[in-house]
Order: structure tokens, then sequence, then C-alpha cells
């Protein structure tokens, strides 16, 4: 259990029939009445986002997720399989646990976090950016840079994002996967 004092951005609880993790917390000492806390918190699984005030002192259950740190090895049928990079133990996971992020994940990709609550995978974080090659993209259009938009591309995993307009086919971008924006040419 832990006070509702004690939250802090990052801070886990149990709260509703779901893991939430606090993202911000502010105690109030009104004039008249007692003290509270008021928080925003985001759900872990969902991505779901809920203010919600706590009396001063509040018990709540504290969330305990247990991280690893993974590697993706291969796509088995619809199941991605993922290796421990600790102690090699391997396992499944549906594309509906891993979430839209599957469709940037790359054979040999290091750096996921696989995020487990009780046994049970409620998340996957994957790195920050990847660098992916382009597979199919529209060809240049000359002088069509005023605009400053550009043209959608398909990367090697089959993920479509929009590129500038002097990329082309065989490029080997680098792809933020929280926003699925184009940052740079590698």
């Amino acid at each position: 259990m832990i006070s509702s004092n004690d939250f802090r951005p990052g801070v886990t609880i149990e709260y509703n029939n779901g893991v939430w993790q606090i993202v911000e917390a502010m105690h109030v000492k009104p004039g008249k009445g007692s003290a509270f806390v008021r928080t925003k918190m985001k759900n872990v699984e969902t991505g779901a986002v809920l203010e919600n005030t706590f009396r001063a002192g509040e018990k709540v259950p504290s969330a305990i997720i247990e991280k690893s740190d993974m590697q993706y090895l291969f796509k088995a049928g619809d199941n991605f399989t993922m290796m421990d990079v600790q102690n090699y133990e391997q396992m499944e996971l549906a594309p509906k646990e891993i979430g839209t992020v599957c469709e940037f994940l790359k054979e040999g990709l290091e750096g996921i976090t696989v995020l487990k609550f009780q046994d049970r995978v409620i998340g996957v974080e994957l790195p920050n950016t990847v660098e992916l090659e382009v597979t199919e993209c529209a060809p240049d259009e000359r002088g069509d840079t005023s605009s400053g938009g550009g043209k959608p591309a398909t990367l090697e995993t089959g993920a479509t994002i929009t590129v500038p307009f002097h990329i082309k086919r065989g490029d080997k971008i680098k792809v933020d996967t929280r926003s699925r924006k184009y940052l740079t040419r590698v």
C-alpha cells in the first residue's frame, strides 16, 4: 500500500481494476476543509488518461511492474518471438499485447522493454527511434517543396509514414516510434 502523500510522477498504483502510472501529483491544502492530492494518471495498458483526487493520506495498493529487456527475434505465424537478453528465455507475444508499435519491429531489434504485472504482459515499449529502409514511395516531385508536406512511404516492416519529398526507395531513415514521424536520413 502507498499513501497518496507519496504520489510522484512515475509511481504505479492499482486503481479502478487497472494499473495506473502517476503523471502529475499536486498536494492541495485549501483554507477550509481537509487536504487532498489532485492527480493525473495514465493507464499503463490502454494509455487512457484520468484526473482524480485522493484524500491526503489515503492508502492505495501500489503496483509492482516488472520490466524485462528484450530483443525481437522473428515472427512465428501471427505472434512475435522475443528473447530476454539477461537469461536468453524466449516468449511469444500476440500483436494485441504489443499494440500499434508492432509495425516498427525489425528482426534483431534490441532495447525493447516488456512490462509485466502479475506475470501478465501489460505493455511493450520500443526504443524511441528505429532505423528502417524505405521499400516503396512515390517518385520525386521537383519543385513541390513550398507546401512543406511530404509523401507516403512504406517501410521494410510494412509501416506507412509520411516522409519529405527527397526520400527515395532504398534510403535508410530514422523514425520516432512514439509519434510515427520521420526524423532524418541515415
